[in-house]
């Protein structure tokens, strides 16, 4: 299972990259396995303002309909377009190419929540 050990890790399933005050966000290795084929992705829109833990996409795959959830708050500042017509890239690359948003964090302190890649594989 690939877990990159630069990223930081929800106890959902979410990765997030952090790059100054914004971060990237998808879903693990683990998950899109679990998840099984993703056939269809609701991102939220650019400059909507999301709460740390709070549904903010759902992913739909050929099992069911699952919320993903903001590892920060803040706000919505990308989304990757690319998954609209190609989903799949979230099963295909989900560190690379299947990211879902990004937002811009105000808050540096919701960082120390986040599980490091030794303490998500752990959890799995």
């Amino acid at each position: 299972m690939n877990i990159p050990q630069d990223l930081k890790y929800t106890k959902t399933h979410e990765w997030i990259k952090v790059e100054g005050n914004k971060a990237k966000v998808g879903i693990t290795d683990f998950a899109q396995h679990e998840i099984t084929d993703v056939v269809h992705v609701e991102l939220p829109e650019n400059g909507k303002n999301v709460k740390k833990a709070a549904p903010a996409a759902v992913i739909e795959s050929v099992k069911s309909a699952f919320d993903i959830y903001s590892p920060m708050s803040g706000k919505i500042v990308e989304i990757n377009e690319n998954l609209m017509s190609a989903p799949e890239l979230i099963n295909q690359s989900p560190y690379e190419n299947g990211w879902l948003f990004a937002v811009e964090f105000t808050d540096n302190s919701e960082l120390a929540d986040l599980l490091s890649a030794e303490d998500y594989h752990k959890s799995i």
